[in-house]
């Protein structure tokens, strides 16, 4: 599988393009810029891209879907029926729906370009129709995975951006569906660094209090201004910090650590 990836400066969020081969259908998964190099690439390759599959909704994951659409006219753009309705919920007012011209692709659906085929899973927390794809190369023993905002390496999505669902579904769309792929699985944030299935098991510190492998914390601390208890003040794909909190009723949240303080 050929894979070409673009990293923007600011967002620190991954464009991707995937092909079987040169010469052959291309596919860009999500689409935050630059890419302008994916475009170089795909030119360089030969490739014919003829789709771009989004994760989700979010501006550093769409924002420069117009560019692709302008230098492919015909490429079709696929996202989750759920994220495209938050996606046009998030257009300003006045402004062009970029949802509008989109289709759709939902869980279980499997799409194939030329040798490659791709299952899309249902995959909600950080946003509630969030999808991460999996790719299949015939020629590699290794899958692809492709998680968009639920898994980074060494931390996991929050559930507090826009669209968002429940702490529930990020740990039941890591723990049940990530985690059962094969360990060898190769995985591809949409964020920052690459990482494995096998290692994201061992490694992850949220992962690992989850298999009961480490202890929560019991710390107070203030959360959104709010009083709650720190079970993991862990590192974020950026550099900071991304807490697992508990408010008093027992409700867990995860949240950006720059927004939680020691001491109730």
């Amino acid at each position: 599988m050929i894979l070409e990836r673009s990293l923007h400066p600011q967002f620190l969020s991954n464009t991707f393009l995937i092909a079987d081969g040169d010469g052959g259908p291309g596919v860009f998964i999500d689409a935050g810029g630059p890419v302008a190099p994916l475009i170089e690439a795909a030119e360089r390759l030969e490739l014919e891209p003829s789709t771009v599959l989004l994760t989700h909704h979010h501006y550093d994951h769409v924002c420069e879907v117009g560019q692709l659409r302008q230098r492919w006219p015909a490429i079709e753009v696929l996202i989750s029926a759920r994220e495209r309705e938050l996606l046009g919920a998030s257009a300003a007012e006045g402004a062009e729906d970029p949802s509008a011209a989109m289709g759709t692709v939902e869980a279980g659906q499997t799409l194939e370009f030329g040798g490659l085929r791709v299952r899309a899973l249902h995959t909600p927390g950080h946003t509630a129709g969030m999808l991460s794809f999996l790719v299949h190369d015939p020629r590699s023993a290794a899958g692809a995975l492709f998680t968009g905002d639920t898994l980074f390496k060494d931390s996991v999505g929050g559930v507090r951006a826009p669209g968002h669902s429940t702490y529930a579904d990020l740990r039941d769309s890591i723990m049940g569906t990530l985690m059962e792929q094969p360990k060898a699985t190769e995985i591809y944030p949409g964020h920052s660094d690459f990482t494995t299935v096998g290692r994201e098991w061992e490694e992850n510190p949220f992962i690992r209090i989850w298999r009961g492998l480490d202890p929560e914390g019991s710390e107070p601390c203030t959360a959104l201004g709010e009083p709650a208890t720190l079970i993991l003040l862990g590192a974020d794909y950026d550099g900071g910090k991304k807490a697992w909190i508990r408010w008093p009723g027992g409700a867990d949240d995860i949240v950006p650590g720059s927004r939680v303080e020691p001491g109730a």
